[in-house]
C-alpha cells in the first residue's frame, strides 16, 4: 500500500517579517511570495517540508508543519510563556 504525501502548512508570524525577500530566495519550489512586503505561501501545495524558509529566517516568522501534527508545547514552567500564537494561519 501507497503511502499518502505529507502535506505542509505555513505559520507566518507578520508582526516578525520584515520582508527582507531571504525566504523567498532559498525556497527550492518556489512557494513563497512577498505581498505588502511580508512573506505569503502563495503555493502551499508545492511545498515539500524542506524547512530552508524556516532555518533561514533571520526573525524567526515562519513555521513549516504537516498537517496533522501536533504542536510543540513548551517544556519550561514558570511564568513566561513561550507559545507565541502565530498572527497568520496560512493552510
Amino acid at each position: 500500500m501507497a503511502e499518502k504525501p505529507k502535506v505542509f502548512f505555513h505559520i507566518i508570524r507578520e508582526r516578525y517579517c520584515k520582508g527582507c525577500n531571504i525566504c523567498v530566495a532559498f525556497c527550492p519550489k518556489q512557494v513563497l511570495v512577498l505581498k505588502d512586503g511580508k512573506v505569503f505561501p502563495e503555493r502551499p501545495e508545492a511545498c515539500i517540508g524542506c524547512k530552508m524558509c524556516e532555518l533561514r529566517c533571520p526573525d524567526f516568522a515562519i513555521e513549516v508543519r504537516a498537517k496533522g501534527e501536533e504542536p510543540v508545547a513548551a517544556t519550561e514552567s514558570g511564568p513566561i510563556d513561550f507559545g507565541v500564537p502565530p498572527e497568520a494561519h496560512h493552510v
